[in-house]
């Protein structure tokens, strides 16, 4: 063979090398519509709106972070605060995650997210709260002393297919806590709904279910399988480092490598992410869409973002390996402003809320607001 055919050849080979390669990221395409669907104005006039959940088929909670519970009722939002928590509104901290209790029916309790002060110090806590109909009264605080400060304090709570509550806690800027096991920061927490230590957790006497994380903001299970998903912020100038976003499925006892890792390393013991943005994008609030309403988006994760102000919605295939990623969309690109939580609601359609008064948006007449995604006739 001669020398210039044979290095045709290795050029040949290495081309099909990268594109082989390549192939396994899939290109995220951006539909500033959406696909097929419609979005509708629900409530307006929130100030920095947090979480929603629903707790029946005409109520829902949202939770404001200067420290209010709003109820929505048959799609009202009523005058008087559902809570009123004390809270410490600084920065990022304040009052963030709400849930419901899996067996709400003869269990009416709301458990709730916040930041607040003790002494000169931040700190964050889940309070439980006792449903009255029209207001929520405390009952008990479930789990106490989680670090906080005025960044990186986590912040959403959900019940899983398990009926234990999971907790995301942020490492507060202190990125070597993450990484420590006798701190709850950086970390996903995994507690009973009274707030016990489940014998089945990975660190005998501890909450912690996986650590090594930055700012996980939020969490979804897969329908089907029942794998847990979450959301993580990636650095933000620490190591000079920017972006570097993360989807990741959790592990009972898994590190998730900050700040030791960033990005895709495949270096074990540390697991890599499943969706990696390189450019920044926080994704916040997920959820997976499992309803028939609209058929077409079934089984997708969708993931709220707020500096790239986005939609995000992704494909995934299930394999013998685990997952792989089909398709990523970028929908909404700068419409909407920044989007802090999503979620399927109890009437089969989807519900995405707005964060553009939290001093980091640019407020338009009358946000913040909930967004409701239909399908489009």
């Amino acid at each position: 063979m001669k020398i210039s055919s044979f290095i045709l050849l290795i050029g040949l080979i290495l081309l099909l090398t990268y594109f082989s390669v390549t192939a396994q990221e899939p290109v995220e395409i951006t539909m500033p519509q959406g696909e097929r669907v419609k979005v509708e104005i629900w409530i307006e006039n929130l100030e920095i709106p947090w979480s929603l959940i629903f707790i029946s088929d005409e109520r829902a909670l949202v939770s404001e972070r200067p420290g209010r519970i709003r109820l929505i009722k048959k799609g009202v939002l009523q005058k008087d605060p559902y809570a009123v928590i004390d809270v410490a509104h600084t920065g990022e901290g304040g009052l963030m995650g709400l849930a419901r209790h899996p067996d709400f029916s003869e269990k009416p309790y709301i458990y709730v997210m916040h930041t607040y002060r003790k002494g000169s110090s931040l700190l964050n806590r889940i309070i439980r709260l006792r449903d009255f109909g029209s207001y929520g009264k405390f009952d008990k605080v479930i789990l106490d002393n989680i670090p906080g400060a005025k960044f990186h304090n986590g912040g959403r709570i959900a019940f899983g297919p398990d009926k234990m509550l999971y907790i995301t806690t942020g490492e507060i800027y202190e990125a070597d806590l993450a990484q420590n096991l006798n701190s709850l920061a950086g970390k996903i927490l995994r507690i009973t709904p009274e707030g016990e230590i489940p014998d089945d957790n990975p660190f005998k006497g501890s909450p912690i279910y996986s650590y090594g994380h930055r700012n996980p903001q939020g969490i979804s299970w897969h329908p089907e399988t029942g794998d847990l998903f979450s959301s993580e912020h990636g650095p933000s100038g620490e190591y000079l480092r920017f972006g570097n976003d993360e989807i990741n499925i959790i592990k009972k006892g898994g590190n998730y490598g900050w700040p030791i890792i960033i990005g895709k390393k495949n270096k074990t013991p540390y697991i890599d992410p499943i969706v990696l943005w390189e450019k920044t994008t926080p994704p916040s609030g997920i959820t997976f869409y499992k309803r028939e309403k609209i058929s077409h988006l079934q089984g997708d994760l969708f993931v709220a973002t707020l500096k790239s102000q986005s939609l995000i919605r992704i494909k995934l295939q299930k394999t013998e390996k685990g997952f792989k990623v089909t398709r990523i969309e970028r929908w909404f690109e700068n419409r909407y402003g920044r989007i802090r939580d999503v979620i399927e609601g109890p009437d089969g359609y989807l519900y995405f809320l707005t964060n553009n008064r939290d001093g980091r948006g640019k407020p338009k007449q009358g946000d913040d607001k909930i967004y409701r995604i239909l399908p489009k006739n």
